[in-house]
């Protein structure tokens, strides 16, 4: 469904902020985004384009996909106008209505609140603030949550919040409680697991169903535990890889967003094989969160419909 009107004031409000914070990214509030899905039936593209055409937008990008497995419609489209944000409700409401569909409304380049969730390894998490700041990811990120003290200076260069827990069987609750704390205190809308080496209880991953995404080593699937780089290197591997993919109570089996994969030879060594490796986790989850922030992730069930 939409946004409601107080959700949509708070939009006014952080695109207020983010435009002083961050000029590079500075957000045109005349350029929308439109996201639907619903039971697909013929019609739909006829009737929304038709309902865009009523508030006087210009349609940028449409992208759409029905599914013949689940039979459900999916579309993507971003309209440029000088209307206002109500009138394009009025539009669309009544269309949105009729066929059942579940609907969002957003700014294009509206930076996404984003909880960080990190551990030791530094890789995943320098990338993503990285790019954060030179604008080319579009998220906020007012904290960074971790189960281990070592990424606190990188943390304070990017200038972001830091907070180190130990998450012992004893504290994992208070940890998560923590975690689900901050996601309400910040609006937070995704949680990016950057190489977070714990795993997150059943009822942190319901709770955070569709808005948490993981970074998994999945090219190597024969190799769990400690070192698995070392393990493939044993085994003469030819692909080393990275997925990212949403959290579920299912391990490392959540729909999958994104996949990269560098072919290796026999004259790579361990520590080449973990440079390549983290290579490819940070890029696979950047090109994971990017997807997220930009709207163009849509659930099919077990599966993931992509507009690139």
């Amino acid at each position: 469904m939409s946004l409601s009107k107080p959700g949509l004031a708070k939009l006014d409000q952080r695109c207020t902020e983010v435009n002083d914070r961050y000029p590079c990214a500075v957000i045109d509030s005349t350029h929308w985004l439109l996201t639907l899905s619903c039971d697909d039936r013929p019609g739909i593209v006829h009737a929304v384009t038709g309902a865009i055409a009523q508030a006087y937008g210009n349609i940028t990008e449409l992208q759409q996909f029905s599914s013949a497995e689940s039979n459900r419609f999916f579309m993507r489209v971003q309209v440029q106008s000088g209307f206002d944000r109500s009138v394009f409700e009025r539009a669309v409401t009544p269309i949105a209505e009729s066929i059942g569909a579940d609907w969002t409304l957003d700014f294009v380049g509206r930076p996404r609140r984003t909880l960080i969730l990190a551990s030791k390894m530094g890789h995943c998490l320098n990338d993503l603030l990285f790019r954060q700041r030179s604008g080319s990811l579009q998220i906020e990120v007012p904290l960074i949550l971790s189960n281990h003290p070592d990424l606190r200076d990188l943390a304070n260069f990017y200038g972001v919040a830091f907070e180190d827990h130990a998450v012992l069987p004893d504290t994992k609750a208070a940890f998560e409680a923590r975690v689900l704390q901050t996601v309400e205190q910040h609006d937070i809308e995704l949680v990016v697991l950057a190489r977070y080496m714990q795993i997150l209880s059943p009822e942190l991953c319901e709770k955070l169903a569709g808005r948490a995404i993981n970074i998994h080593h999945s090219f190597l699937p024969g190799f769990k535990g400690a070192n698995p780089y070392r393990q493939a290197h044993a085994r003469g591997v030819k692909l080393i890889g990275a997925t990212a993919h949403f959290v579920t109570g299912d391990l490392d089996e959540g729909p999958i967003i994104e996949q990269n994969v560098r072919r290796v030879d026999h004259s790579v060594d361990v520590p080449e094989l973990v440079e390549i490796g983290q290579e490819q986790e940070s890029r696979t989850l950047t090109d994971a969160v990017k997807l997220f922030a930009e709207h163009r992730i849509m659930l099919d069930g077990q599966r993931t419909v992509i507009f690139r």
